[in-house]
């Protein structure tokens, strides 16, 4: 029986990384490095909560491809459990920066499943004790679902600007909210908002600046970002995330699991790849 069950993008990517973000004139840049990893944001959570012990079921979608066939195997080398939806494979191009900055472009991205297979994500629900649903086409297409389950949802808006129509189902749904600050032009009265909606805990991470959290009492908690050294931003949201809901399902309050996400996502800060769990599977 799974503790957590995660519906969303596993994807294969390109990472290029440059002196600067394109400007959208015609030009000509020099990549500082490149290289092609696993990436998508329940894949990351997936393997932040496999590291650490905690039972995960990681539902994807991918093709049989070759990048389709990547996906899979770097998952099942990593140990993360899977369900796999048949589909197009999930493929980014990141243009990134030393500094984190990240235009991210999607190459392929798979439409909903037909739901010939939702019995069985029904019961997978029902094993778990909190379900993740990562924005994509085929977790929107599970909200219905996943809400009848009677499990609290988790979702992950990322750079949510206040107003996109596609992540308003989510929220709509969500027991807990995280998103990042990038578009955010005050982020403690978005969290407010979501509690104020129904929301039991509402997260912003701050990047070097940490996070800061809205609880179900309407208390403001802050926790700093563990330094270090940093060689590749991706996949730092994902595994704050997966560190706070891990100490949450083992009981830890708001302080103590910030500190958990916090420890977390400085862990997969010196890897090039998702999670270090990556790193002698993906050579």
């Amino acid at each position: 029986m799974s503790s957590v069950f995660i519906a969303g993008p596993a994807s294969w990517n390109s990472l290029v990384v440059l002196d600067r973000l394109p400007e959208p004139v015609p030009h000509m840049q020099f990549a500082e490095d490149s290289w092609e990893t696993l990436g998508g944001t329940s894949a990351g959570k997936a393997l932040s909560l496999t590291s650490l012990g905690r039972d995960v079921l990681l539902y994807a979608t991918s093709g049989t491809d070759a990048p389709g066939a990547r996906v899979r195997a770097a998952l099942a080398d990593a140990g993360v459990p899977t369900l796999w939806a048949d589909g197009a494979t999930e493929r980014h191009l990141n243009l990134m920066t030393r500094a984190g900055e990240r235009v991210s472009l999607y190459l392929a991205s798979p439409d909903a499943a037909d739901g010939a297979g939702d019995a069985v994500l029904e019961a997978a629900m029902a094993d778990a004790e909190v379900l993740v649903l990562d924005l994509a086409a085929e977790p929107l297409r599970l909200l219905p679902l996943a809400r009848r389950s009677g499990r609290p949802i988790w979702v992950d808006v990322h750079d949510y600007d206040g107003e996109a129509e596609f992540h308003r189902p989510f929220l709509a749904a969500a027991d807990a909210v995280f998103c990042n600050a990038d578009r955010l032009a005050d982020p403690v009265a978005f969290l407010r908002s979501r509690i104020d909606a129904g929301a039991s805990l509402a997260v912003c991470t701050l990047g070097a600046e940490g996070a800061v959290a809205v609880d179900a009492a309407g208390d403001v908690h802050r926790v700093s970002a563990v330094p270090v050294e940093v060689l590749d931003t991706n996949g730092a949201g994902d595994a704050f995330l997966a560190g706070v809901l891990h100490a949450h399902l083992d009981g830890a309050d708001v302080p103590a699991s910030l500190s958990a996400g916090a420890r977390s996502a400085s862990s997969v800060l010196g890897t090039r790849h998702l999670h270090p769990l990556l790193d002698d599977v993906l050579r």
